[in-house]
């Protein structure tokens, strides 16, 4: 399976092709716009910019089900300041992809709203992953993410996985506690008020995979979502079950004893988080995502003016979001589904997905 993104933040549209999916899977626009919903802005804690994600599926598509052929999707871009960002040409915003940028396009790259580097164009990963999201829930599969922390704030981690990712379906703010939801928004209102922004971890956890499905080496589980999920702008981290506390860890601690239970292998604990060299073992696959707070705060910082040659200073103005956490979820979730996709069609082959065979 393939996914191409394409378009910038201040382009005529963005989208993108998902190419190499099962025929015959039935296509929900209304669960793709529900998911598109959660990625969105909202309130306080989010940019002002408020871009409707009406998408258009421009091929791929017959009858309400796929045809096999690549899917593309269309969403056009609506409110647009593009004049926010006229000063910023020559002069790279700390932390942001603006010198970059300028180093490997020289200087044609379209700097408007951070361009093809935006969070703004995740929206296509997430119109492509709902197809996979919902051909995975058709098989059994589900996959759910929630703000584990935010700044300080931390919240309970998942408990019943199927009953977790119930409350997280109908949540626009992604936190299993509603004592601490109340707490990281307004938090993240403070922050926003002060021209300033946090950073957060998210949790994910995959339920239903059979066991053996990932490779040895260069295509492991592990390796095949880390690759996803780093391209999701912001993301500095990702960890697998235990994660880097194996560090501190001592084997006994670390190890999870294999038992029959209902004549299936189960482990009593899940400190690998459901993978052990790289393929899946059937239980829940667990992994948590760094994501930095974001770059674009109200504050002076120190940068360079790349026209002149000289070191400056500079003050953003435009709309930026406070944090980003809480709307890179469902980003995750829909990189994710891609990428479990395309390893059980690589497993089982291409028409593993149908629920009818």
């Amino acid at each position: 399976m393939i996914v191409t993104l394409f378009g910038e933040s201040h382009g005529s549209a963005i989208g993108a092709v998902l190419d190499g999916m099962t025929p015959g899977i039935e296509i929900d626009e209304a669960f793709i716009a529900r998911q598109l919903c959660k990625r969105r802005g909202q309130s306080n804690i989010s940019t002002s910019r408020r871009e409707s994600d009406e998408f258009r599926i421009l091929s791929g598509v017959f009858n309400g089900r796929t045809t096999g052929t690549p899917i593309t999707f269309l969403i056009e871009n609506i409110d647009k300041k593009s004049g926010d960002y006229a000063d910023l040409k020559c002069v790279p915003r700390p932390s942001h992809a603006d010198y970059t940028a300028q180093c490997k396009y020289h200087g044609f790259q379209d700097y408007r709203g951070g361009g093809h580097f935006s969070g703004r164009i995740t929206a296509g990963i997430v119109a492509a992953g709902s197809v996979c999201l919902s051909a995975l829930r058709k098989k059994g599969i589900l996959i759910g993410s929630h703000i584990l922390s935010c700044g300080t704030i931390r919240d309970r981690g998942f408990e019943d996985f199927i009953q977790d990712i119930s409350i997280l379906d109908d949540l626009s703010l992604p936190v299993l506690s509603d004592e601490r939801r109340r707490e990281i928004e307004a938090n993240i209102e403070k922050l926003r008020s002060e021209g300033n922004s946090i950073g957060g971890t998210i949790q994910t956890v995959i339920t239903g995979l059979p066991a053996g499905v990932g490779e040895p080496w260069f295509d492991t589980l592990e390796g095949m979502i880390a690759k996803a999920v780093f391209s999701i702008p912001a993301v500095k981290g990702i960890e697998f079950g235990a994660g880097f506390s194996f560090s501190g860890m001592s084997g006994t601690e670390a190890n999870d004893p294999f038992v029959f239970k209902d004549g299936s292998v189960i482990t009593k604990t899940n400190n690998n988080g459901g993978i052990n060299g790289g393929i899946t073992n059937g239980m829940p696959v667990l992994f948590n995502t760094a994501v930095k707070p974001t770059p674009s705060i109200y504050k002076e910082q120190r940068t360079v003016d790349l026209s002149s040659g000289r070191n400056t200073s500079l003050i953003i103005e435009g709309r930026h979001d406070p944090a980003i956490v809480h709307r890179a979820a469902v980003v995750v979730d829909s990189i994710t589904a891609i990428v479990v996709c395309d390893l059980l069609l690589g497993r089982y082959g291409t028409d593993y997905l149908r629920s009818d065979i």
